[in-house]
């Protein structure tokens, strides 16, 4: 029997829309991307689970987005591929932050998110004509999981939502049901799953290219030492298991210890990347979070944030950035439940999860003091210096290379004494590689009015950067405060 939410792609836009500002209006629209994203997997999860997957399925995927967001630009290709890859939910981040909100203010901004959610996976379920069971068991799980954080968050009770159990119109095999890899019988005779398993194992990072890479950073010459130095110990290691020989344990989790800007993140996505190449890792994606991504307000929940995070990091590198913070609000502080979550992982899954933990060398010190398992399997510390003059000007001198800005001599001199000063006058706000991408903006900015006020510019003329476009002549020429960044 034809399901009777069956639309037409302009018209599921216009009710994707409606329903999106209606949330907007009692939630947010800086929500909107991270919104239309999460959206968008829970469309390929759902169809994943469809009967099948055909061009009307793309014309809908390719109107999953709010009123001025940016219109995905889906192909079959992809949209088959990618939903056969995703098949799991997790609850958003700002999800848990309306939860909250709403059981502190005592509103019900999370609930009527759930009852939005329902309703515009439905009308994707019905794309095809057609809501199999698995579809509306999996919009029903999608509500449950989020129903159950406002539970557990306290927010107050509200209409119920409508059953997709009730919209189902056939029991259809699921897309991946149907198309589960095949097993050769004869010849050659390798199963599909082996192939499956060497493409992953050919799409995962290089490893000479990410070396390079990180030989291309300025500065950090002992981290860049640290890290060559461990790859060849892990190589080695693997070596040994190989030819039987006894490899003594060793943890590979990370400490990074440093100023804002010192190049911590990068990093960090870098030996995510060289893990995964040695094999030491399946994956190799970086999930980076903060205590906010971590800790809830609420006893009980804290537990359930960070195992959501966790799950997403498996496979790769959990990056926690100032992770000093999950540690110093007191013994009842909920930050110490998320550590403890996180040091069971590190035990469950110590076969494809790596830690790297990152903040101020001093409170990072205290951290690691904080609880005797996390001295225990963080053993391995990267001390991250600050750039000093002429490593600022490097940087610089390659943002504007790299967006095709050229200097000119007089600017080159100029910035060298900018950068210099900068350094040996430092404050506790310094930045790095943070405010010399400041400095950068503020080029473009100043820059752009000179330019614009030429008559007709060259070509030279919108690439050279001279002199006054470097200082502001109303400030006292002091760098502005910035903000902290790894």
């Amino acid at each position: 029997m034809p399901t009777t939410w069956n639309r037409s792609p302009e018209e599921f836009h216009k009710i994707y829309v409606a329903n999106t500002d209606a949330f907007y209006r009692i939630g947010s629209t800086s929500l909107a991307p991270e919104l239309d994203s999460f959206m968008t997997k829970c469309a390929l999860a759902l169809w994943s689970r469809a009967g099948s997957i055909g061009e009307r399925h793309v014309a809908m995927a390719n109107q999953i987005y709010s009123r001025s967001q940016p219109q995905p630009k889906w192909l079959l290709w992809n949209l088959t591929s990618s939903a056969c890859e995703e098949d799991m939910f997790l609850p958003p981040v700002f999800f848990w932050n309306l939860a909250e909100s709403d059981a502190k203010c005592g509103t019900e901004t999370s609930r009527t998110f759930i009852r939005m959610l329902t309703n515009i996976l439905l009308y994707l379920a019905a794309v095809d004509d057609d809501v199999t069971y698995a579809e509306a068991e999996f919009i029903t799980e999608c509500g449950d999981r989020l129903t159950a954080i406002c539970d557990t968050t306290g927010v107050k009770k509200t209409r119920s939502g409508l059953n997709p159990l009730d919209f189902v119109t056939s029991g259809e095999p699921s897309f991946q049901d149907e198309h589960k890899p095949m097993t050769q019988t004869s010849g050659g005779g390798e199963k599909q799953e082996q192939a499956d398993a060497a493409q992953a194992e050919a799409e995962k990072p290089d490893f000479d290219t990410l070396m390079e890479q990180l030989d291309e950073l300025v500065g950090l010459e002992e981290v860049k030492k640290d890290i060559k130095n461990l790859m060849n110990l892990v190589k080695v290691r693997k070596l040994r298991e190989q030819n039987d020989l006894p490899v003594p344990p060793m943890s590979l989790h990370l400490v990074f210890m440093g100023n804002p800007g010192t190049g911590k993140t990068t990093v960090a996505r870098l030996m995510s990347g060289l893990y995964a190449a040695i094999g030491v890792l399946s994956k190799g994606q970086l999930v980076e979070v903060d205590r906010s991504g971590l800790v809830a307000g609420y006893v009980g929940q804290t537990a359930l944030k960070t195992q959501e995070v966790i799950k997403s990091a498996l496979g790769g590198v959990l990056f926690i950035d100032e992770a000093y913070s999950l540690s110093s609000g007191g013994e009842n502080d909920f930050g110490r439940e998320a550590i403890e979550t996180i040091l069971k992982a590190m035990e469950d899954h110590r076969d494809d999860l790596i830690v790297i933990v990152a903040g101020y060398t001093g409170p990072m010190e205290q951290f690691l003091g904080s609880n005797p398992g996390l001295e225990s399997r963080f053993n391995k510390y990267f001390f991250f210096p600050d750039y000093n003059g002429e490593q600022l000007m490097a940087i610089f001198r390659s943002q504007c290379k790299k967006n095709g800005y050229a200097l000119t001599e007089e600017a080159e001199k100029a910035a060298v004494e900018f950068f210099t000063q900068l350094y040996e006058e430092r404050s506790e706000n310094f930045g790095n590689g943070r405010d010399v991408r400041n400095c950068f903006e503020d080029m473009i900015v100043r820059q752009s009015n000179r330019v614009a006020a030429m008559d007709a510019p060259t070509k030279e003329d919108l690439m050279a950067v001279l002199p006054e476009d470097l200082t502001d002549p109303e400030e006292d020429g002091e760098a502005a405060p910035a903000e902290p960044e790894e």
